[in-house]
């Protein structure tokens, strides 16, 4: 079974990911993730962080992260 709820939008475009949807996922605070819009729906899909031993890995993460950094200067 998919847990199913609503969430409001905060005006900064923000919202608040449920608990049970939390779970269902594993997602935890200081995740990671990545969003799209699809055939008119907001996706989001957990990022599993690269181990340190793997610079290719990190190398994916790090730019992930600076267009994350793009995106919230954009918001500014």
């Amino acid at each position: 079974m998919r847990p199913k709820t609503h969430v409001k939008v905060t005006r900064k475009g923000q919202v608040t990911i449920p608990l049970p949807i939390r779970k269902a996922l594993g997602i935890k605070e200081g995740d990671i993730l990545a969003v799209r819009a699809e055939d008119g729906k907001v996706i989001f899909e957990k990022i599993d962080l690269p181990d340190p031993g793997e610079p290719k890995g990190w190398e994916v993460y790090e730019e992930r992260t600076r267009e994350l950094d793009r995106v919230r200067e954009a918001w500014r």
